[in-house]
Order: structure tokens, then sequence, then C-alpha cells
């Protein structure tokens, strides 16, 4: 059959071709959000700074139980005004020149600290809901029911702001005294009583970006330093007031690197259960923070390790087992490699949708089930890319002569075969990845593997939505089918746009699918050592 496109044809001399592959992240994270960009501070009028945001020298008040408290100047961490995109910046501009103070808090302080990019910027003002979403007609909605914020929508972008007059509902944020020290100023007490309802300390950093002061009244510096997160508050108290805060825990050590202090690794583990008590659209999304982030390979391995991966995804906690795949195990397999190959294209300010983790969970199952070929493997995930395009894929397979990486179980060791029975055997491999999905997304089936796992307790937990279900299972269909969808055209650039990949758009979510299945199944090191073996 002959080739339709000069891209086909160079996929058929290279096995992958026209796959997009886009270039390697910058060496330098913050280099990703600093651009050549306005004068920011302009005019805007604004408060004068309170006497605590003047005066460098640390206070203390009697209520901090006597913690140091910290007010740093971000310019000692590298700090420059382009690490703020606009859309935060639009933000603090108009509540500031009402009068209000503001203040990024949270995540994006800590990692603007850390020289990483930010997933999002959190501000938190003294203006209350109803003054926010005022000042921002027709763009702002309060959401929210435990702990309302305000979504203030600004160039397809979402800027979180919180108030200091909102507390969470039954949290111990509500039992703080009321009565400040004589030794610290209204300011500073309105900020660490704020601060003091975070979830971790590296969490409880606030940042005024007209002063360029970093305020610190829970050690959370100190805790950066030594690469811990800790709660706040007791971790049995913490995790007790919101078990979602065991997920956060997992994610932010996932992402950063970090460990847990003991009573905080003893918490996560003896209340991992707790978690299955969250709403399903909860569990949703703090799972995809942890896989579409760029940090999933780090947040299976410690979903493994503390428990908690046999409640989330029971058929990849079964894999672990049953291959005694240990807890605290340093090694690899293939679902660990398959994510890590995904995570390579991922930052935290250019996740994947949903549906791609997903279809390479159903994919890594199928193949667990009934291992197979690398070439049919191969074939499969180009039939993928080509919007099922069967005939076609087959025909580019044929001609892949690619060392494979032999360290996995799941695949076979590589066999001649004709078109026929290659086609025969793609189809099957659709066929057993969509009973696979079904499955994951079952709650009987759910259940029976959790039986599979020894210890675990019983539960039908399924969190993956119906849409994202239909999403990976048209993906599949195609292939099962050998029909290529209509109007359907694969990628041919060398780009990845990160706006649609975010959006689940189709020929996005099958271009890095089928990248990070070739980078698994035919590692690049391994090319590189035969062609020096040749030489």
């Amino acid at each position: 059959m002959a080739l339709r496109s000069p891209e086909l044809r160079f996929a058929a001399s290279t096995g992958l071709g026209a796959l997009s592959r886009p270039s390697r992240l910058a060496p330098s994270p913050l280099a990703a959000l600093a651009s050549p960009r306005r004068r920011r501070r302009g005019p805007s009028p604004s408060p004068s700074p309170s006497p605590s945001d003047s005066n460098p020298s640390t206070a203390s008040a009697g209520d901090a139980d006597g913690l140091e408290w910290k007010k740093v100047s971000a310019k000692r961490f590298g700090y420059k005004e382009s690490m703020i995109p606009d859309e935060a910046w639009n933000v603090l501009h108009r509540l500031r020149s009402r009068g209000y103070d503001v203040y990024l808090v949270g995540g994006c302080v800590r990692d603007l600290i850390m020289k990483k990019i930010p997933k999002d910027f959190d501000i938190i003002t003294t203006a209350d809901l109803r003054q926010v979403k005022d000042t921002f007609v027709g763009s702002a909605v309060i959401v929210g029911r435990r702990f309302p914020i305000v979504h203030v929508h600004d160039n397809n972008s979402i800027v979180e702001v919180s108030s200091f007059n909102t507390y969470v509902r039954g949290s111990s944020g509500n039992q703080m005294p009321t009565s400040k020290s004589p030794h610290c100023s209204k300011n500073d007490y309105l900020r660490w009583k704020n601060c003091q309802g975070r979830d971790f300390t590296i969490n409880g950093l606030m940042f005024n970006p007209y002063s360029e002061k970093i305020y610190d009244y829970l050690g959370g510096i100190e805790d950066i330093k030594k690469a811990k997160v800790r709660t706040v508050i007791p971790a049995a108290t913490s995790f007790h007031e919101d078990c979602a805060r065991i997920l956060r825990a997992i994610r932010i050590a996932a992402r950063l690197g970090f460990s847990f202090p003991k009573e905080t690794a003893y918490y996560v583990r003896n209340l991992a259960c707790s978690v299955a008590r969250l709403d399903k659209g909860r569990l949703l999304m703090e799972v995809n923070y942890m896989l579409a982030y760029g940090s999933a390979e780090a947040s299976l391995r410690l979903l493994w390790r503390f428990g908690l991966l046999e409640h989330l995804l029971p058929f990849q906690a079964a894999y672990f087992s049953s291959t005694l795949f240990k807890r605290k195990d340093n090694g690899t397999n293939m679902l660990l490699v398959l994510f890590s190959k995904l995570d390579s294209f991922l930052a935290p300010n250019r996740p994947c949708h949903n549906s791609l983790w997903i279809s390479i969970l159903a994919f890594h199952e199928a193949l667990v089930r009934k291992p197979r070929d690398p070439l049919v493997v191969a074939t499969f995930a180009l039939a993928v890319y080509l919007g099922g395009d069967l005939p076609l894929a087959v025909d580019i397979g044929q001609s892949i002569n690619r060392q494979h990486d032999a360290g996995f179980a799941e695949l076979l060791e590589p066999r001649m075969r004709g078109k026929k029975g290659l086609l025969a055997e793609v189809k099957d491999l659709a066929i057993s990845m969509r009973q696979a999905l079904t499955e994951m997304t079952d709650e009987y089936y759910v259940a029976n593997a959790m039986a599979k796992i020894p210890q675990a307790p019983s539960s039908d937990l399924v969190f993956i939505p119906l849409q994202a279900y239909l999403k990976v299972l048209k993906l599949i269909e195609r292939v099962q089918h050998g029909k290529k969808e209509i109007g359907y055209e694969p990628k041919s650039d060398g780009n990845i746009d990160y706006h649609n990949l975010a959006n689940g758009t189709p020929a996005e979510v099958r271009n890095l699918f089928t990248l990070v299945v070739f980078d698994t199944i035919y590692p690049p090191n391994l090319e590189k050592e035969d062609d020096s073996s040749r030489r």
C-alpha cells in the first residue's frame, strides 16, 4: 500500500515519524514565566504600608507559641516582577486600587522561593468576597461551600481570591484566639491568624508583591530548606479535620521531592482509608493533580508506599502487589516508566487532559493481562495516532526495526508475522484495553480488584467520570474497528499545543499517548547504545 503523504513516508522509515515531539523544558523553570512585559507597578493608588510591612525586624506574639516571625525580602530568592503573570497582576492592581490589602499566598509563594513554576497564583485580600465580586463585575463568581472563594476569570485563566474574613467551616481556625498580643501589629495578627488555618507550613507563606516582602509565621521557609511537608497543627487533627490534606501531602511531596516528618508520615499511612469519604469529584481533582501535571511517577510511588493506591487505583495496586513491588522499592516497572515518560512532556503550567492518563492506565492493564509483542504494541499506538487508520498503521508498523526494552514482563519477544496476523493482534489489544477500561470504571470489578490486594479494605469506589470514560472509549473503538475517524487529521508538526492538550483535543491526546508508548518500549538510550555498538 502506497503511503499517502511525505510525513507518513518518513514515519515508515523511522517508526514514528510525524509524531510531534516538543522541545524539552527550559533549564530554568522560572524562565518560562519571564517575558518582556510592561512595568507592572503602575500608577494605581495604594494604601500606605502598615508598620509591620515596613519594619524588617521580626516580631513575636504570645499566641505564636514562641515561633519567630520572619519578614524576608523576596529579592533574597531572586524574585522579579516578571515571575508573576499578567492575569494575577491585573487582579492585584484592581483590588489594591480600591484600598484593599492584597497578598499572594500558599503554594505559589513556596514555588517562587524554590524557583519552580507555580501551578496557579492564589490571592488573599482584606476585601470580603462580595466586595471582590463587585470589583470584577461579570467576570467573578463565588464558589465553594466549606471554604468559599472567588474565581476571577481573566484571559482564559482563573485567579482564585480568598478573603481574610472567611474561615473554613468546622476548622480549628474558627477557634483561634480573637485577642492579639500587644507586641504585634493588627496586620501581623491578621496574617498570622490566617496562616494558622493553612494545611502545611510550606503553604503558610504570604507575599506582598508591592513591598516585596515574604511573611513566614510558621517556619515554612525552614521546612523548604529541610525539604519537609509538615502540617501546621498536629497531623492527626489536621487530617481528621480535612482528609483531602492527605492527598495534598502526597501530591506536594511528589512534585517537590520532599519527605514527611515522622508524625506526618505515620498519619498519612494510618488514616489513608479516610480518603474514601471524599466525594468523587474531589478525588478526581486530586488524582488529576498528581498524574496530569508532571509528577505522576513520584505520585504513584508515594501512593503505593503509604497505602493509598489501593483506595484510588486498585487495579494498579494489584499490579504492584502481584509483581512483589515493595512499598519502599526504589526499582521500577512498566507502569512507572510509562508515567515517567509522560512526566517528561508535562509541567505544572502545562498539564494534560485526564483522558490521557486514564488511557495509559487502561492500556497498561491490558498488557498486564496479556503480554504482547513490542511490534503489536507499537502498531496499536500508531493506529491511535492515526485516528484508527489500522491498515496504514500496519504498513508503517511492519517497517519498524528497533531494539525494544526487554526488561518488562508485559512485552514478549518479537516474532515474524504477516500483515493479517499483525492487524488481528492489534485489534485484540484494543478489545483487551476496552475491557480493562470498562472494569476500571465498574464498581463490581473494582471491588474484585481490591480483594486481590493483601490486607486491603473492601471498597467499590469509582471516581472516573462518564465523560472521560467515553472519550477514552472512542479512542479505543477507532482502533478496534480499524476505520479512521472521518475528518480526523493527525498532528504533523513538531509542537505540542498545551492549551488543546489540557482541553482533551483528540489529536493532541493521541499524539502524546503514542509518544509515551514509543519512548517506553523503544527507549532512545537503547538506540544510542545500539548505534555505538555497531561502530
